[in-house]
């Protein structure tokens, strides 16, 4: 598996700026994903994870507040880093680029 662990990045968009961190976690074989940030998180339910080419995950998530659009969530790791891109519909595409691991 991979992107195990706790990692963190900078967002910089129209709706919402700051750091971001998040937790990859092995269930028993399957991924398990937990979102930390400033302000209230927006219920969200992540109907799948799964890797591809060796180095990225990729998840397919929905939020209340777009009920039945699907949010695509892409995360290519290097080591200790990740960039990736967050499509959102109606808001386009979020870049997260710099990722970091974060101590354990």
């Amino acid at each position: 598996m991979i992107g195990i662990g706790n990692w963190g990045c900078h967002i910089d968009t129209m709706f919402f700026k700051g750091d971001v961190t998040f937790t990859i976690t092995d269930n028993g074989g399957e991924y398990g994903f937990e979102l930390h940030m400033d302000g209230p998180i927006p219920e969200f339910q992540i109907k799948e994870i799964k890797e591809e080419n060796g180095d990225t995950l990729h998840a397919i998530a929905n939020v209340e507040m777009l009920p039945g659009k699907d949010i695509d969530v892409a995360l290519t790791f290097a080591g200790d880093t990740f960039n990736g891109v967050i499509k959102v519909p109606f808001l386009g595409k979020i870049k997260l680029k710099d990722g970091y691991r974060l101590a354990e």
